[in-house]
């Protein structure tokens, strides 16, 4: 269920008791709640509406750290609620729970950040380390490319993809625990800036070109090389 193109029904809204502000994704929230009241989702593929990605690094953070805080929150909120759920089949309450929730919004972001950013350099920087060739390759390439798969015009941005990505685990990771746990930064909302007019956005950048680039985004830079060096010295030795 999309938040940003979604149409409902109003029976649909109010059977699954219309919308809440528990947490920061709150159309993850009504979706998950109008699902298990019964009701089923159509994804138009052929239908496009015009969206806009976070116009900054900055900004993106806050995107990811919203999106990865807010469904570990509901998953805290709601295992209970999917578990006495009555209407629903065994089947899929473990599907919800497991495969929704715990996989894909929880543990999908330890794995990652665990493999990529602890034991593959740790196997590089420490002899004793050893981890076999499955663990540190094959597994992390199937995974790869069964996510690129459904994405074949970026095909090319796979290699930078993955190094983005592990430099982001530890964001979303670290937002995950908030969620699970109901830090302080739980219920942060910040809207995502957009930059909104294309020919503002042109001027915009013109007159900050002299800037240079922010810290945060020296330090992403600087992180993705060094995790590129450290991904080939894990391949080089592994061959």
């Amino acid at each position: 269920m999309s938040g940003t193109a979604g149409v409902w029904r109003m029976a649909a809204l109010n059977e699954a008791g219309g919308w809440k502000d528990r947490t920061t994704v709150e159309d993850m929230d009504l979706a998950v709640r109008a699902s298990l009241k019964g009701w089923k989702f159509l994804y138009i593929g052929s239908v496009k509406v015009k969206n806009e990605l976070p116009s900054s690094f900055k900004a993106y953070r806050y995107q990811q750290h919203r999106w990865s805080c807010g469904p570990a929150n509901l998953f805290r909120k709601m295992i209970f609620e999917i578990m006495i759920n009555k209407r629903v089949t065994l089947w899929k309450k473990i599907h919800v729970i497991y495969s929704f929730f715990f996989v894909r919004k929880i543990v999908a972001h330890i794995v990652t950040f665990v493999l990529y950013c602890v034991v593959i350099p740790a196997t590089v920087m420490v002899p004793e380390v050893m981890v076999p060739k499955w663990g540190t390759v094959y597994i992390p390439a199937i995974i790869t490319l069964l996510n690129a798969v459904g994405t074949p015009r970026s095909i090319h941005l796979v290699a930078f993809w993955i190094l983005f990505e592990n430099v982001m685990s530890l964001h979303r990771t670290k937002a995950t625990l908030i969620g699970l746990f109901e830090a302080q930064r739980v219920n942060e909302w910040v809207v995502t800036e957009k930059t909104g007019d294309p020919s503002k956005a042109k001027t915009k950048a013109k007159q900050h070109k002299n800037l240079g680039f922010k810290l945060s985004e020296r330090l992403l830079t600087l992180e993705i090389c060094v995790g590129l060096i450290l991904f080939i010295c894990a391949c080089h030795d592994l061959v």
